[in-house]
């Protein structure tokens, strides 16, 4: 799951990404997601798996502005249609530091990182209803939603997600694909759906209507599940278009 969204914006010059390697630094790393989703140290894994997970040779990363983490990430590794891949679990900025381009960064650390060690691809899931988190994930990235799991996680019961079923996609970012090359320069264009597209309606802000309307969130999870979910065996998502629908294109050989 990747977090980079918030009203907040702040880009110290001074900011280290670099992978993590002692017990003190997987504290740290635990208390960013605390600060990120709500979950408690300890609720999502414990700092003596994120240490064996580094020291096997795994990713674990942080960013650092002097002293303090503001941003962390791992992942570990796995298959998807065939690839060795990264497979991220978490990715997230602190409510500051959001919006400032950190998250961007950091992905591009993990990207790195899985280039230099041989790795076709990055995947990781991500909630679609959050549009922007999708934006962020199939513009900003580059990368393509390949797969539904309903209920993936069970209930999460953090700050972002309340009690809400954990509905993800998942995202792959091919190393070497002309999307990810071009993400890179600057974020991919909305799309403009073909015939034979599918489009599925997204919320503009799920988040807050969680927090002030729990019936009608709740329908947005229903519908979306419904419009997207069986889709995806033959399709991708490819991105949004400009009023926020997914757009689900028939998968090729080569996707």
């Amino acid at each position: 799951m990747t977090s980079d969204t918030s009203k907040a914006s702040a880009s110290p010059a001074n900011i280290d990404i670099r992978v993590l390697h002692d017990l003190d630094e997987m504290h740290a790393l635990l208390a960013v997601a605390d600060a990120v989703w709500g979950i408690a140290p300890g609720g999502l894994v414990g700092p003596d798996f994120l240490l064996a997970l580094s020291h096997a040779g795994g990713y674990v990363s942080g960013a650092l502005d002097g002293d303090r983490m503001i941003g962390a990430s791992f992942g570990v590794l796995a298959r998807h249609r065939g690839d060795w891949c990264l497979h991220s679990h978490i990715t997230g900025v602190v409510p500051e530091q959001q919006n400032s381009g950190l998250g961007r960064r950091l992905k591009r650390h993990q990207y790195d990182w899985a280039r230099r060690h041989g790795l076709a691809a990055i995947t990781w899931t991500f909630d679609p209803l959050v549009r922007r988190n999708a934006w962020f994930n199939l513009h900003v990235l580059g990368a393509i939603a390949t797969e539904y799991h309903e209920n993936f996680y069970g209930p999460l019961r953090d700050d972002i997600n309340g009690d809400d079923d954990s509905d993800r996609l998942l995202a792959r970012w091919d190393i070497d694909s002309e999307r990810s090359r071009s993400a890179a320069s600057a974020p991919l264009p909305v799309i403009e759906p073909r015939p034979g597209d599918h489009l599925v309606p997204t919320p503009a802000d799920i988040v807050t209507t969680r927090r002030s309307d729990d019936a009608t969130a709740r329908r947005w999870r229903r519908s979306l599940r419904a419009d997207l979910q069986s889709l995806l065996d033959d399709h991708d998502v490819i991105g949004l278009t400009a009023d926020g629908a997914y757009v689900a294109r028939l998968r090729t050989d080569n996707s």
